[in-house]
């Protein structure tokens, strides 16, 4: 697939593209999103207590998570660093299949590895709720997750995050727009999340949940004394369908009590639970769920 000038493009995407370490649970990548610092990635990406950034020309520097969403799958991190090589992005709205893709990332331990495609589609994927998704022909691997997808003239059209049906699933760059303009909401559970289907009781069908992976220390979830592995079923009286549900149950700022069912264990009973939202918290980057 020849590109036009797809040397520099590359080289311009390799400088605004970051290293992202998190701890002990391996790396992933991330994009320079200003020149003042600003870095996004994907929230299961900076997932621990401790986040170094590695520029491209090798500096480090330690990270702070301004804010976190593992429902959209993106994370805010601030480094103190300034004149940084920040990319630009795309409308993404206006992506269209058939176009030229690029993909530039870290996957096992490749630093600034690229790979390009087409746009296959846009829009939900089934199964995955109703969150929209850049879905690309490029090949992905782990270390990729949190950078860029970019078009043929270089800008980010998503932020790479997993892979489906041998498809990358990119976050569009107006929904990333849209988590950075919203800012930090305290209406936050702290808790990292995935979709399954579980058998209530027998006899009965089986139920939409969201299975508990990670607990975020101080948060309302942590309150609760929720646990990982818990199965969150829904609000009283409203049971979850998908993701999206328990993000209507969790909007607002103002400090309010939000009783869920959950299974634990035991899939013939439903347990109940109150969690305090909207309360001081003790990290800032406790997650919305």
């Amino acid at each position: 697939m020849a590109i036009a000038g797809l040397g520099e493009i590359a080289e311009q995407l390799r400088r605004s593209t970051v290293l992202v370490h998190a701890g002990g649970r391996g790396s992933g990548s991330g994009v320079i999103w200003s020149t003042d610092g600003l870095i996004v990635t994907n929230a299961h990406v900076a997932r621990g207590s401790r986040t170094v950034v590695q520029l491209w020309d090798g500096r480090e520097f330690a990270a702070s998570i301004a804010q976190r969403d593992p429902r959209r799958d993106l994370a805010e991190l601030r480094i103190e660093a300034t004149n940084l090589p920040a990319a630009s992005s795309a409308d993404s709205s206006l992506v269209r299949p058939g176009e030229i893709a690029i993909a530039i990332g870290n996957p096992l331990g490749f630093v600034g590895a690229l790979t390009t495609g087409v746009v296959y589609g846009l829009g939900p994927i089934r199964g995955l709720g109703s969150q929209s998704w850049v879905q690309a022909n490029v090949r992905l691997a782990p270390g990729n997750s949190g950078g860029p997808l970019a078009d043929a003239r270089g800008r980010i059209i998503g932020i790479n995050g997993m892979v489906a049906g041998g498809l990358a699933l990119a976050i569009p760059s107006n929904a990333v727009a849209s988590f950075l303009s919203l800012g930090p909401s305290d209406a936050l559970l702290g808790v990292t999340l995935h979709p399954v289907q579980v058998p209530v009781a027998a006899g009965r069908a089986a139920a939409f949940g969201l299975v508990i992976l990670e607990i975020e220390p101080g948060s309302p979830a942590a309150a609760a004394s929720l646990l990982p592995g818990d199965i969150l079923l829904g609000t009283e009286g409203k049971p979850f369908s998908s993701l999206d549900d328990l993000a209507g149950a969790l909007q607002g700022n103002d400090p309010r009590l939000l009783r869920l069912e959950f299974l634990r264990g035991d899939y013939t009973r439903i347990r109940r639970v109150t969690a305090q939202l909207g309360a001081k918290r003790v990290h800032r980057s406790a997650v919305a769920a």
